[in-house]
């Protein structure tokens, strides 16, 4: 009798929910096993079910960072931010992709937000305290740009002001490995 209630609809199959796969888990089982690549991929099966859930982006952009994928990363972190503007993780994580880009300025604006809403936990004060060392040394450098910018002032404006840049750049680049590459 069971089987006849089952072909008709009455049997306990229509009580069985099917159940959908959780590839965010998925994903950061895989993420922690170091296949970052599988991890991505579970990442966006997850986004497809679910666009609106930020975690799913910030995943994404810390995968795409260890894939060497920066400018993906960011593009994703900015995603994330977007739907979640009290995400710490991003915020800190895109400060300092921009940083290695060489946009101090945007990655001072993440840092302070980052700062502004401070993680809790065993690990929050050393991203923290990296986080004001970083801010800090930006904005010494900014100072130091913003009076040599004063000085550059020719009719080449613009070309001075890009080699600045580059040289700013590579400034606060030795500072954060501790030593000047040209001494």
């Amino acid at each position: 009798m069971s089987f006849w209630r089952r072909v008709f609809g009455k049997g306990k199959r229509d009580k069985l929910n099917p159940q959908r796969l959780d590839y965010l888990n998925e994903g950061l089982a895989l993420e922690r096993q170091g296949d970052f690549e599988a991890a991505l991929t579970s990442y966006r099966l997850a986004f497809r079910d679910n666009p609106a859930d930020s975690r799913i982006l910030l995943n994404m952009a810390i995968a795409f960072t260890k894939t060497g994928q920066p400018d993906e990363a960011i593009r994703h972190y900015k995603r994330a931010l977007e739907l979640d503007d009290s995400l710490g993780g991003a915020h800190y994580g895109v400060a300092f992709l921009l940083l290695k880009r060489g946009d101090t300025t945007q990655a001072a604006e993440h840092l302070r937000a980052f700062l502004a809403r401070p993680p809790k936990g065993p690990d929050a004060e050393r991203w923290v305290r990296h986080a004001e060392t970083a801010l800090r040394d930006i904005a010494s450098t900014l100072d130091v740009g913003e009076s040599c910018e004063a000085l550059l002032l020719t009719p080449k404006g613009r070309r001075s002001k890009q080699r600045l840049r580059r040289l700013i750049t590579l400034i606060f680049a030795d500072r954060a490995q501790g030593s000047p590459s040209w001494s």
